[in-house]
């Protein structure tokens, strides 16, 4: 098998989205290095799996993760609001 099939059946068996553990109840956890790994290999897939911005893609996933974890009423607040 060639190295560029390995690749591809590689990445087609991490392909499932990134769901929150079953128990965990609460939107307000910070993501765990394994959450914020998978999303950036998400994000490495969706844009074609060309290497070379890993750590933007962990730097992305991170970001997105990390908002996605606030709660809503600290999501949309104006710094200096009260």
């Amino acid at each position: 098998m060639k190295l560029k099939d390995k690749r591809n059946e590689a990445m087609e068996l991490h392909t499932a989205p990134i769901q929150a553990p079953a128990g965990d109840t609460s939107s307000n956890h910070a993501p765990s290095c394994e959450e914020i790994r998978r999303r950036a290999y998400e994000i490495y897939l969706e844009r074609g799996g060309i290497p070379g911005n890993d750590l933007d893609d962990w730097l992305q996933a991170e970001r997105e993760l990390d908002r996605a974890a606030q709660p809503e009423a600290t999501r949309f607040s104006v710094k200096g609001e009260a």
